[in-house]
């Protein structure tokens, strides 16, 4: 089946025999997890939700020629428990959310795809998704990535931003994203009042330790960075650049190689269990 800007590489698009048939060839199945979460006074709760899928649905057309994906429904919930006081959140518990994870990609492999990527549109969810790419990795037979758009295409998204390092919460970078994905929805009449200076203390304790904190402990109005710094050009730039990283690591042999054995048949004389 084929789109408009080329194969169709949405799985709900699809008919059961056709994503079969991607199954047979081997194909990528990409998950977006993402969060329904506060963005501030200017920005809609889907903003992570409709971040992610975008860069997932441009990623996996452009790497579609080197190797076929697919792309599943934006997983729209996830770990945004710090976001609740600003109101407007919907959150799964850890448990919870690892266990979607998985039963979702359970169910690809169980259709025959080998090949899968976490591809996380969220802070919150960094650390489960990992989680859950561990655990699915050493029981199944498959190869399972874990990425984060805004950490893979960190490099070439730094120099598109005035005055934030990278993704910030509802700051420049996501503001611009939005405005080139779903302008009506984005309130851009009083941005400027909207900037707030994120402090590393917010999740950071001593030089390099980690400490759960509510996002009320950096910001008064849910936003994190320079709001009025967006445009709609910068966006689509970001969302060209993100989606270019993405399809890289899709595209990439390496990323699918299988695990290798460097053991010889013993150490020291004594030969290796095989499991």
């Amino acid at each position: 089946m084929s789109h408009s800007n080329g194969p169709e590489v949405e799985w709900e698009r699809l008919k059961a025999h056709e994503l079969r048939a991607l199954a047979e060839d081997d194909a990528v199945v990409i998950f977006p997890v993402a969060a329904t979460e506060q963005h501030g006074p200017h920005l809609p709760t889907m903003t992570d939700t409709c971040i992610g899928g975008e860069i997932a649905r441009r990623a996996a057309r452009k790497a579609y020629t080197h190797q076929p994906t697919v792309v599943a429904p934006v997983v729209f919930s996830g770990l945004s428990g710090h976001h609740m006081p600003f109101g407007g959140t919907l959150t799964l518990d850890h448990d919870t959310f690892i266990a979607v994870i998985q039963c979702l990609v359970r169910s690809a492999i169980q259709h025959g795809f080998r090949k899968i990527l976490l591809s996380n549109s969220h802070g919150g969810n960094i650390l489960a998704i990992q989680f859950a790419a561990d655990r699915l990795a050493q029981e199944t037979c498959a190869i399972i990535v874990a990425t984060t758009y805004a950490n893979e295409a960190a490099k070439t998204i730094a120099p598109i931003l005035e005055d934030q390092p990278g993704i910030m919460h509802a700051g420049e970078a996501e503001t611009s994203m939005m405005l080139a994905l779903k302008p009506d929805l984005v309130d851009a009449s009083d941005l400027a009042s909207l900037n707030t200076d994120r402090g590393r203390g917010f999740l950071y304790a001593g030089e390099a330790s980690y400490r759960w904190r509510p996002f009320q402990h950096m910001t008064g109005n849910g936003v994190s960075g320079l709001p009025a710094k967006a445009s709609a050009e910068k966006g689509e730039r970001l969302l060209d650049a993100s989606s270019d990283a993405i399809a890289a690591l899709v595209a990439s042999p390496e990323t699918w190689e299988p695990a290798k054995d460097l053991r010889g048949d013993d150490v020291a004389g004594v030969p290796f269990r095989q499991t």
